[in-house]
């Protein structure tokens, strides 16, 4: 256990870089796809997709990952806990996004992308969601289904009104 808290900041500190990449990579996707006719605006923001998702994203997400694997096998007895297996639960969620992100990333550097800027608007709110439910389940080790639900409708609703048609006024 000495080794622990060790562990757990460098957790801390990748959980962040992975994050920041997750919350701003879509963002440069809804620039990218809504300054497409932008040509060496396109080719910057190409440049940046790839360095954010390949150099700072995908490095963290693995340390991400390995601390905190770490910090399982030093402490099992985590996997004992509803609030631990919810956490990883929305993690693995939280993983499949990031993948993603790379899957779109690879499309728009092929012009082959057919998303809207709408829709990665509303893809952008999505780790938020996920964020907000593992930080609270750490933090209040507990889960409970009522506020993860809650939480979950929230951002339903949300997306909703991102991807609804905006009314034309005459």
């Amino acid at each position: 256990m000495e080794y622990y808290t060790w562990i757990l900041s460098l957790h801390i500190i990748a959980v962040l870089s992975w994050m920041a990449m997750l919350f701003y990579l879509p963002r440069l996707f809804v620039y990218h796809v809504e300054n497409s006719h932008k040509k060496e605006f396109v080719e910057v923001v190409k440049i940046q997709e790839m360095k954010i998702y390949k150099y700072i994203g995908h490095p963290a997400m693995w340390i991400t990952i390995l601390s905190g694997i770490s910090m399982i096998v030093l402490n099992p007895a985590l996997l004992s806990q509803n609030w631990m297996i919810a956490k990883l639960f929305m993690l693995s969620l939280l993983i499949a996004y990031s993948f993603s992100l790379n899957y779109y990333r690879k499309q728009l550097e092929n012009d082959t992308c057919k998303k809207s800027g709408k829709f990665f608007r509303m893809y952008n709110e999505q780790p938020t969601l996920l964020a907000i439910l593992i930080v609270t389940y750490v933090i209040t080790k507990s889960f409970s289904i009522l506020f993860t639900v809650i939480i979950v409708l929230l951002f339903a609703f949300i997306s909703y009104m991102i991807m609804k048609p905006k009314k034309v006024k005459n």
